[in-house]
């Protein structure tokens, strides 16, 4: 198992720094050979100099199923592309990260799940802080089994929660709309463009994209298609 990552920006050279010190195998993919020279020096690591987001070089990287595929240049839209190249190229987790919190929802829409914000978590956490809240880390809530989906609501799924068969276990725990949190109760019904919230066995995560994974509408029959 090994952990490679797309762009060698501070947030990967301390990630990687804490694999190789947990005796993880690391490879970073940088475009610039500067970046890549200096590092040499530092880390004990695999290095490939060029674009993350070309399908021929990511292949180099020699993608097994459970390595993990970490995006994270500076470039929102190189992270996204360099994501879907990894998916494509058999990585079973990828970890895409976005400063431009309105690229989220494609994200989601794209079946990009592990998509981080650093901006937005580190300013949830200071102003949490500042409250004098001790907010709970998501790696002690999400335990052993248990994962999490999410999948924007496409025309096919709009409706009652209730109707919505998902595997077990699975439950829906929130909705955004209109970037308004809604904890649903058994009434609750789903619309077009809601972000939906899943927490589920993670056996389950494979079905659920087949099942709720990006839908493209047909409009061959709106006017001027």
């Amino acid at each position: 198992m090994k952990a490679i990552f797309v762009g060698a920006s501070s947030t990967a050279v301390m990630t990687a720094q804490v694999l190789l010190k947990r005796n993880h195998e690391v490879v970073i993919v940088e475009r610039e050979k500067a970046k890549l020279d200096e590092l040499s020096n530092e880390l004990d690591c695999g290095f490939l100099l060029g674009d993350g987001s070309k399908p021929a070089l990511l292949r180099e990287t020699n993608p097994q199923a459970d390595d993990v595929l970490y995006c994270l240049t500076g470039e929102d839209q190189t992270n996204i592309i360099a994501s879907l190249v990894g998916r494509s190229l058999g990585f079973e987790k990828v970890v895409t990260k976005i400063q431009d919190p309105s690229y989220e929802h494609i994200c989601i829409e794209l079946g990009l799940d592990s998509t981080i914000i650093p901006s937005r978590t580190i300013g949830r956490h200071l102003a949490d802080m500042f409250e004098g809240r001790d907010p709970f880390e998501l790696s002690t809530i999400f335990r052993y089994d248990a994962s999490t989906f999410s999948f924007v609501a496409q025309k096919d799924q709009v409706g009652a929660i209730s109707a919505l068969a998902l595997p077990r276990p699975s439950r829906i725990m929130c909705l955004y709309r209109n970037e308004q949190l809604i904890i649903p109760d058994e009434d609750e019904r789903i619309e077009i463009g809601d972000e939906v919230m899943i927490i589920t066995h993670r056996k389950n995560v494979d079905a659920l994209h087949e099942q709720l994974g990006p839908v493209i509408e047909d409009k061959s029959d709106e006017p001027g298609a």
